[in-house]
């Protein structure tokens, strides 16, 4: 169970490999969670991440999950909730994929939105599901910025992340007074593998930062969370902009 604080002992983290979602299990081992189930495609990275986990105090388990297999997903996860209750869920996987390329190429475009929306979509019914059935947990959603309004360098990406923060949006309110929290949590431009080499947004920010804000949301039981929080206000002002407008801007 979560103590007074909203902070949960036991942990599963869909995409067991994500820095953003190791940065948050450190976070929250550091604070009281002991447990963790990290779920991802078997690799020595799942593994490596697992071992580090452990090394901070905390029993870990690896469990194999494929967002392209939603046919799987029911068996997979729920054999992790069959070993007892889970009170946090954090839904960290997706691909950012390469806007050019896959703009020539339907089917890599198609593969970002399977994973990034489809495979989510399937995770996040599995896991809500279970969730309802023990009577209390939280789901936390990596969103995007990227999915507040699509532009033309990132569409794609931008396309699946929106379908993803409305899904979530949705759930969140289907699950109202169930005893399930569903926390949606948007990061701006987050420096990791997945964006090296890419030219580096205004208000970038960390894997750390990102799971400050997301230990700080469940604490506060926050349904919407923005890293940095300054991004509310910039993309509340982009989402109105003009479309002529907006296509101008060097973004």
């Amino acid at each position: 169970m979560k103590d007074a604080f909203g902070l949960p002992q036991s942990l599963l983290v869909l995409g067991g490999t994500s820095e953003i979602a190791l940065a948050t299990a450190r976070r929250l081992i550091a604070r009281r969670t002991r447990t963790v189930w990290l779920a991802g495609r078997p690799s020595p990275g799942l593994d490596e991440a697992a071992g580090q986990l452990r090394g901070l105090g905390a029993e870990v388990r690896t469990v194999a999950f494929d967002a392209l297999d939603p046919a799987a997903h029911e068996d997979a996860l729920g054999k992790v909730f069959a070993e007892g209750d889970v009170d946090l869920v954090l839904l960290a996987f997706g691909t950012l994929g390469d806007q050019a390329h896959d703009e020539r190429d339907p089917r890599a475009a198609v593969r970002v939105a399977q994973t990034n929306y489809t495979g989510a979509v399937s995770a996040g019914l599995v896991c809500a599901g279970a969730l309802q059935a023990q009577g209390h947990g939280s789901l936390v959603v990596l969103s995007s910025v990227a999915g507040e309004r699509a532009r033309r360098a990132n569409f794609i990406y931008g396309s699946s992340k929106a379908g993803l923060d409305a899904f979530a949006q949705g759930l969140g309110d289907a699950l109202h007074g169930t005893g399930v929290h569903v926390m949606v949590v948007r990061p701006g431009f987050v420096r990791t593998r997945m964006t090296a080499g890419l030219p580096e947004a205004p208000l970038a920010t960390t894997p750390e930062a990102v799971a400050a804000a997301v230990e700080l949301g469940l604490r506060r039981r926050a349904e919407t969370v923005w890293v940095p929080g300054a991004l509310r206000v910039v993309m509340s002002a982009l989402r109105h902009l003009p479309r002529g407008v907006f296509r101008r801007l060097p973004l």
